[in-house]
């Protein structure tokens, strides 16, 4: 009996952590996969004909991902939501406003600089209407959202627990590389996309993971996510992603080489967005000291399991 014992314990070892009760990481995120993609395909399939009014075609299916995030770490990671950086505790607020802060800082910096060098013109003000305003504002703020929660929280945390065996360090710093190439490659196929654009989404990953392992928590990577996306599409009438946006305060065309703005794709795709976001990078580190953050947050690899309290 003990030799059979021994026999199937080897054999569960890869697949099941038995002094954490639960699956492994690689095949926990493999699940979680399975989870939000039967979320996203059957809300999206829900939706199809129904003739809702923007943005609900497109925010449902990003709720819906959310939703399935928040139900995969639950049941199948068996961890707290807390643990996917979901903290209100002291100092959560200030992150998110630093966020906000920071990414509207860094795209009026891409603005002014590509102005003030040729690189960018002013077509049009006020484009849009207010209702185009509010509608396009809500979708960002459901993809700053979701696409944190996902990546950094969900992503990045798994991975970095997966890499314990390593030391903390290499842990999280292979977790960044993990969430933000998976970043990166999730927008590969937007419209416009290119190598450079998707290294330009990769940096931009590996920037807003920065701000979690920091923090500990979401609020930080969420508030400069959603603020970024809004002043870039609404504040200044770039494309987000490849993604052209119908509303802005000015409507800044690109006149310079695509390799500096970025082209359609918008400045994610071009080496002033990229500076931006090594700017952006140097910023959130400086904030994390500020605040007396000055390491990596423990909470990132040590994950706080439902059952030992149940």
């Amino acid at each position: 009996m003990s030799g059979d014992g021994s026999v199937l314990a080897r054999l569960r070892y890869p697949v099941w952590n038995a002094a954490e009760r639960r699956l492994r990481a690689p095949l926990r995120l493999a699940v979680a996969v399975v989870v939000v993609g039967i979320a996203l395909v059957g809300t999206s399939a829900l939706l199809f004909g129904v003739g809702l009014p923007a943005p609900f075609p497109t925010v449902l299916p990003m709720l819906a991902v959310a939703g399935a995030t928040l139900v995969a770490a639950r049941y199948v990671d068996r961890r707290r939501l807390t643990d996917l950086g979901l903290r209100r505790e002291p100092g959560w607020l200030a992150d998110l406003g630093a966020g906000l802060a920071l990414g509207v800082l860094l795209q009026t910096l891409i603005a002014v600089v590509g102005v003030a060098a040729g690189w960018f013109r002013v077509a049009d003000t006020l484009v849009g209407t207010a209702g185009g305003f509010v509608s396009v504002l809500l979708v960002f703020l459901v993809v700053g959202f979701y696409e944190e929660l996902l990546s950094r929280g969900l992503l990045l945390v798994n991975a970095a627990e997966g890499l314990r065996f390593a030391g903390q360090r290499v842990a999280v710093a292979g977790a960044l590389g993990v969430s933000a190439v998976v970043f990166g490659l999730l927008h590969a196929s937007n419209p416009g996309s290119s190598t450079a654009s998707t290294v330009g989404i990769t940096l931009a990953g590996a920037f807003l993971g920065v701000g979690f392992v920091l923090t500990g928590r979401l609020s930080f990577p969420v508030g400069v996510h959603i603020s970024w996306n809004a002043a870039q599409g609404l504040g200044y009438g770039f494309a987000v992603s490849g993604l052209p946006i119908e509303a802005a305060v000015v409507d800044l065309e690109p006149t310079g080489p695509a390799l500096v703005t970025g082209g359609a794709f918008g400045p994610e795709a071009g080496l002033l967005g990229m500076a931006a976001v090594l700017v952006g990078t140097v910023a959130t580190v400086a904030w994390a000291r500020v605040r007396g953050d000055r390491g990596i947050d423990p909470r990132v690899t040590a994950p706080d399991l439902r059952w030992r309290s149940e």
